[in-house]
């Protein structure tokens, strides 16, 4: 028996998704064609935009679907960077795709600190705000590592003080707590289909009322001339189709909270350190860190004992650099120790139950081996 808990990494595909797939794949037919397998096509794109629209509470002509997360966040700062924004504000743990993007563009890139929670330092955005030149602001929703969620409504009053274009990364969110455009009063959001259940390589960029997209890939039409390439039909409606999923599942995703904590309060009875405890959090995300235990032993410990679970960003795993999340939180000690645990739509209250005994038994394991210290 195996236990995944690494929805953050991607989320597994939904059975109500696979069935979908299988049809559409079965179907055929280009998008923008005019016959009947093409009009059929269209349908899917279309009514899976109206889907992925509901889920965040915008209008379906808002939503422009990509290729995934890191094209859609690039597409959003080259949008802001088009309407006039002169510099770029990024928080210190923002995902490398916003981060790297911005550090790539054309205007100054400053960084916006966090605190031992890891939420933004408001106070250090209003002044740095009050300097020359418009700011498009970039703050991720939740973190992909921690979950700790940010202020964005309290952030968007600042920006829009100053005449900026707050963008937010809602990728992680997005399907675990309510999201709503109106409420975060973001300029541009983003998402992904696989963080939700569907298939990986499709994303969506999502614009408020009277702001526009910049294309960044050229070519024919498509997406109302907004993002060139023949859309990929099945990926789409499976976004679709999972954003439809996960809007219904909100009230099991939070179930996972008294789950996660459950499982927390044994991790730290051993020693191990809760990061990003103090902030409100994703109630399916659990980032710990234990001095002495690097990532790796964990991982191989856990996926010995059929726990699948991931050393903080997907895009890192496998790579034995610190957390830059943790770095930026001002526990760089400890940045070489954490594993981040995440459920979904497919765990139940004994995946968690498995991953604590788990995690407890190679602990116990370890610390018979290290040898004792003698008092002096």
């Amino acid at each position: 028996m195996t236990v995944y808990l690494d929805y953050n990494a991607s989320a597994l595909i939904r059975p109500e998704v696979q069935a979908l797939v299988t049809r559409i794949m079965a179907e055929g037919g280009n998008p923008n064609a005019v016959h009947a397998k093409g009009r059929r096509a269209r349908a899917h794109i279309e009514t899976a935009r109206a889907r992925v629209a509901d889920l965040v509470g915008a209008d379906s002509s808002a939503v422009i679907f990509s290729s995934g997360g890191t094209e859609s966040n690039a597409q959003a700062l080259a949008s802001a960077i088009a309407a006039g924004c002169e510099r770029l504000i990024v928080s210190a743990t923002e995902h490398p795709c916003v981060a790297e993007t911005a550090a790539m563009s054309s205007v100054p890139v400053e960084t916006l600190p966090v605190d031992g929670n890891g939420q933004v330092d408001l106070d250090w955005l209003a002044e740095a705000l009050k300097r020359p030149g418009r700011a498009m602001v970039g703050i991720h929703h939740a973190n992909n590592e921690s979950g700790v969620l940010q202020p964005i409504a309290e952030a968007k009053a600042l920006v829009a003080a100053a005449d900026g274009w707050l963008h937010v990364d809602a990728i992680q969110s997005a399907g675990k707590i309510a999201v709503s455009m109106t409420d975060l009063a973001a300029d541009s959001l983003t998402l992904s289909g696989h963080k939700l259940g569907g298939l990986q390589g499709v994303g969506a960029l999502v614009l408020a009322p009277g702001r526009s997209a910049v294309r960044i890939l050229h070519g024919a039409g498509q997406e109302r001339g907004l993002r060139a390439g023949t859309e990929n039909v099945p990926g789409i409606a499976a976004f679709g189709m999972a954003a439809e999923c996960a809007l219904r599942d909100l009230a099991h995703a939070e179930t996972h909270h008294a789950w996660r904590d459950a499982a927390a309060a044994r991790l730290k009875a051993e020693g191990a350190v809760v990061v990003g405890e103090g902030a409100p959090r994703l109630p399916n995300t659990l980032f710990v860190a234990t001095e002495g235990w690097d990532s790796p032993q964990q991982l191989i410990a856990l996926d010995l004992k059929g726990v699948m679970v991931s050393a903080g960003s997907a895009c890192s795993s496998g790579k034995t650099k610190p957390s830059k999340t943790m770095v930026a939180m001002g526990l760089e000690p400890l940045a070489t120790f954490a594993i981040r645990v995440s459920g979904g739509w497919g765990t139940v209250e004994s995946d968690w139950q498995t991953f604590a005994d788990a995690w407890c038994e190679a602990r116990a394991r370890l610390r018979a081996r290290q040898p004792v210290r003698e008092i002096a």
